[in-house]
């Protein structure tokens, strides 16, 4: 058993995950509370590798997000920050704007609803016609489509790391947590694979693919399961066809945004997410298998229910997995002008995503508080995007732990 024997902190808050929210987390603590000891645990050799490195770039606008929830509140607030932020700190960025368009006359309703949800969140949004899309797109087709000119792309990597500089905090690379020890009288303390031990007085989870995980080591039941979706994307050989993010009209009932097209800071323009189950919670392809995990999500009952629920949706993206000509085939519905020779494979990240145990994808940010603990359960897209807001919120929960358990005894100097 670890001990924490009080007055013997190295830190007042211990955040976990050193991903773009992680991050986010100890640098609105240190505006926030100037003077707060924070250190940050990743397992990685730099900050970003998972989620927030492994993304489309987009900064969203908040449009598809229900009006009211944390989604939406912290999308539309989180991409003006975003943008400030990169143009502060020299961080590639450009607001392009982006079309989402309907191909068949059955997404019309949902592509008007979409309109309406937008102007309920405070979005900009244009209507066009087929004629209109040309102007912005030549090369892409629709019967309709609305232009939402707040999106944008940046390098969340690069935010991530002016974070990690900017937020004062102790950042500890190569510290896989492997195991918790949590007094609510004395604090949490954890230890390392390597072997060392870190005494903080209140604990933060944000360690994404792993949170559920880290929430049962520190005796919180989470009461979701993260089951990892595999996002594949191709690379674009032929980008001059696609002047900036081109997305198609999504299904309410998931949260994934379908096959969609997008140019980065860098020019590159990427294709998809294809959404797949992982094989484990890193599974960047399907040669990576780590039974331990696997068995965990097929042992949760959420997804098995899940299975059974949308398993019609669950076999055209798996028949997209394996089948180039089926993969062009959905962009092509945007895109007529792409060739097989035009997709070239991209490297592919995993989404955390929470399943209840009736197997209802968790659809907004989740975050539980325990015992000196605040567990970050469930940060979906657009987390990147609204991380400024989201660390605030995090923050403000750490922040009121603090004060309420005190400040006795005196975070150890580092070395």
């Amino acid at each position: 058993m670890v001990q924490v024997p009080v007055g013997a902190y190295d830190c007042d808050v211990l955040v976990v995950g050193g991903g773009i929210v992680g991050l986010s987390t100890a640098y609105a603590i240190s505006r926030s509370a100037p003077g707060t000891r924070v250190t940050v645990l990743e397992k990685e050799p730099g900050p970003a590798r998972h989620q927030t490195g492994r993304n489309s770039g987009v900064v969203h606008s908040g449009i598809y997000y229900r009006p009211g929830s944390l989604k939406a509140r912290y999308a539309v607030r989180g991409a003006a920050e975003m943008v400030k932020f990169c143009a502060e700190y020299g961080i590639d960025h450009a607001v392009t704007g982006k079309l989402i368009v309907a191909t068949e006359r059955a997404e019309l309703p949902r592509l008007h609803a979409l309109v309406q949800r937008g102007r309920e969140n405070g979005i900009p949004v244009r209507e066009l016609g087929p004629a209109q899309i040309s102007e912005y797109e030549p090369e892409v087709r629709g019967l309709a489509a609305i232009h939402v000119g707040t999106t944008g792309v940046c390098d969340f990597s690069g935010v991530a790391r002016r974070l990690a500089e900017a937020s004062g905090a102790e950042i500890r690379y190569g510290a896989r947590v492997v195991r918790v020890d949590r007094r609510p009288e004395r604090g949490v303390a954890v230890r390392t694979a390597g072997g060392d031990v870190v005494r903080g007085r209140v604990l933060v989870n944000c360690a994404g693919l792993h949170c559920d995980e880290l929430a049962r080591l520190t005796g919180d039941e989470p009461g979701v399961r993260i089951v990892p979706f595999r996002g594949e994307y191709y690379e674009l050989a032929r980008p001059e066809l696609v002047r900036g993010l081109v997305y198609p009209v999504p299904d309410p009932a998931f949260p994934f945004l379908g096959v969609h097209l997008t140019r980065g800071v860098d020019g590159v323009v990427h294709i998809g997410p294809n959404a797949v189950p992982a094989l484990a919670r890193e599974g960047y392809d399907w040669g990576v298998v780590r039974p331990r995990e696997l068995a965990g999500t097929l042992a949760w009952p959420g997804s098995w229910a899940l299975a059974r629920r949308h398993w019609r949706y669950g076999a055209g993206e798996l028949r997209r997995s394996v089948s180039r000509a089926a993969f062009l085939e959905a962009v092509r519905r945007l895109l007529p002008a792409a060739r097989a020779e035009d997709l070239v494979p991209a490297p592919a990240g995993v989404r955390a995503q929470a399943v209840l145990r009736n197997g209802t994808l968790v659809d907004d940010f989740l975050i539980k508080e325990g015992a000196r603990a605040v567990h970050v359960l469930n940060a979906p897209s657009p987390a990147a995007t609204a991380s400024l807001p989201i660390g605030r919120e995090i923050a403000r929960r750490a922040l009121g732990m603090l004060d309420a358990v005190g400040r006795e005894g005196t975070a150890r100097p580092r070395p």
